[in-house]
């Protein structure tokens, strides 16, 4: 039993798939709020455009 509880606490794999998944949750985020900031940008481009040629400019 012991032998067996000192392999868990040695054993160092979950931690590392945690410190992937943080990574990857943080490279997420970062893609997401780019995404949305372009996305709102283009949105206003396009309403610009939109005017534009309804107005005949």
């Amino acid at each position: 039993m012991i032998r067996a509880l000192k392999r868990f606490v040695r054993d160092d794999r979950a931690a590392t798939s945690i410190e992937y998944a943080l990574i990857a949750a943080g490279v997420s985020i970062t893609i997401i709020a780019a995404v949305q900031a372009m996305g709102t940008s283009m949105k206003d481009r396009y309403t610009e455009v939109s005017n534009s040629l309804a107005s005949g400019n």
